[in-house]
């Protein structure tokens, strides 16, 4: 773990609602989420889920983030991976360093443990997405990535994934049939049904495991 990336966390409780109110209405929705998916993954020990949005602003990295927090609030360990190698925010959120990240780790720059950021939430890490990279579809269907993914899953109980949106990035339904499970994030107002029904189409074909879907009211 790189201890010294941890930074000032005043800005991260303004997203963080189930850190900062607990015991608010939305924290227990997510609360809701957290069991559910705990059903969802049978007598599994450790699994890995997808966090996506059928398009850009949807909310599904401060979903992601939020769950991790309620998630690891049942002393479940939980790693966060930021794999939205284009608009990357995890690292705000969180307040934390991403010099080193993701795609340092798969392009065999650095090992997993040394670009996992531990957060000031207790059972919380984050794995920003890391530098710059011009092959993002590439590199998240790497055999690499399964391979880190398989040493995620065996280090935390819950892996999360911040993806890229399922409509304009090609990665997402790569990483999709990787994982265990995806849950899809509307936005209430914002979101078409066309795209909602076309994200569940090309889940689908990816051959994705599309546990349940998460509607986002701002």
């Amino acid at each position: 773990m790189i201890l010294n990336k941890r930074k000032s966390v005043d800005n991260r409780k303004i997203h963080l609602i189930t850190y900062s109110n607990a015991d608010s209405v939305i924290s227990d929705q997510f609360r809701t989420i957290r069991t559910n998916i705990k059903f969802l993954m049978d007598e599994k020990k450790n699994s890995v889920f997808l966090i996506t949005s059928p398009g850009i602003g949807e909310g599904k990295s401060t979903t992601a983030a939020n769950l991790a927090v309620s998630i690891a609030q049942q002393k479940e360990s939980v790693l966060l991976i930021d794999a939205n190698l284009r608009e990357p925010i995890i690292q705000n959120i969180f307040q934390i360093s991403n010099e080193t990240g993701l795609t340092n780790v798969l392009e065999g720059n650095t090992l997993l443990k040394q670009a996992i950021s531990r957060t000031d939430i207790k059972n919380v890490d984050v794995l920003t997405s890391g530098s710059s990279v011009l092959n993002p579809t590439e590199i998240l269907g790497s055999d690499a990535m399964m391979n880190l993914l398989n040493e995620a899953s065996a280090r935390y109980n819950v892996v999360l994934i911040d993806s890229p949106t399922i409509l304009r990035s090609t990665e997402t339904r790569v990483l999709a049939n990787q994982c265990e499970g995806v849950v899809l994030v509307l936005e209430h107002g914002k979101t078409e049904l066309e795209s909602a029904i076309e994200s569940k189409r090309i889940l689908e074909l990816a051959h994705a495991n599309l546990l349940g879907v998460i509607i986002n009211d701002k």
